[in-house]
């Protein structure tokens, strides 16, 4: 529950920070990048400068703020529904990794669970502020096992991206056994993120990633077969076709 302390201060910060970026609105950048949005983008259009720019300054005038306070913080921009709004929210807590904690790790999932709506956050957090989290030892893989079981596509897509950053270092096998249960996932944003992680360890685990997809060729969702096979030849993959029926 937020202190009232802290509600006042982040209302004056949201209030802030809306005033900022929508004074910097470009609708020719929403025009430019919308296409690349099939969930919609809601955005200003302001330029990645100009949210770092407020970063800085939020920084500067709040300076006390700790990383506990960020997240929260950023659950609130998220929530506003501006894609820029997003955007800083990721920039303040990116800066704060030397704090990062199991208690902010709950809070990132937080974001996913309720406030990421689109796959740049999603990746983006899952390349540059969740792998900090394994590769610390503030987590396991096993803990992210909420996170492939969530009611929201982003947080059960962002477990296996989260592991591409570790993909040399960890047994194939535990990975795979991992996201066995997302083979069958019904969301497209699921499938690409999975489908996307098994080609990554497809390049430094190949044989282990053929036999698992060979596995799953008849039950698994078809643009997961697809991304994870994108650097095979045309043979090859004729391999992970499903089945064709038996005539009776």
């Amino acid at each position: 529950m937020l202190h009232i302390k802290d509600a006042q201060l982040y209302k004056i910060i949201l209030t802030k920070a809306d005033q900022y970026l929508s004074a910097k609105a470009d609708p020719q950048n929403v025009q430019k990048y919308q296409r690349y949005f099939k969930e919609g983008y809601n955005a200003w259009g302001a330029q990645q400068s100009d949210i770092a720019a407020l970063c800085g300054m939020i920084r500067e005038d709040y300076p006390s703020l700790s990383l506990e306070q960020l997240i929260e913080l950023g659950t609130l921009l998220f929530q506003h529904g501006k894609y820029e709004m997003g955007s800083l929210a990721i920039m303040l807590v990116e800066q704060g990794k030397k704090e990062y904690d199991r208690t902010s790790f709950a809070g990132i999932k937080q974001w996913f669970d309720f406030g990421v709506n689109n796959w740049a956050h999603a990746d983006y957090l899952c390349s540059k502020v969740n792998p900090v989290f394994l590769t610390r030892g503030i987590v396991k893989i096993d803990d992210f096992l909420p996170w492939r079981d969530s009611d929201s596509r982003w947080t059960r897509r962002a477990a296996p991206v989260s592991f591409i950053k570790i993909k040399k270092e960890t047994d194939p096998q535990i990975l795979l056994s991992f996201v066995n249960p997302l083979m069958t996932d019904g969301e497209r944003v699921v499938h690409q993120g999975t489908g996307w992680f098994l080609r990554e360890l497809w390049k430094v685990h190949p044989h282990e990633v053929e036999d698992f997809l060979y596995l799953h060729r008849n039950s698994a969702a078809r643009l997961i077969i697809r991304y994870a096979t994108e650097k095979l030849s045309k043979e090859e993959r004729l391999r992970f076709r499903k089945d064709k029926p038996v005539q009776s």
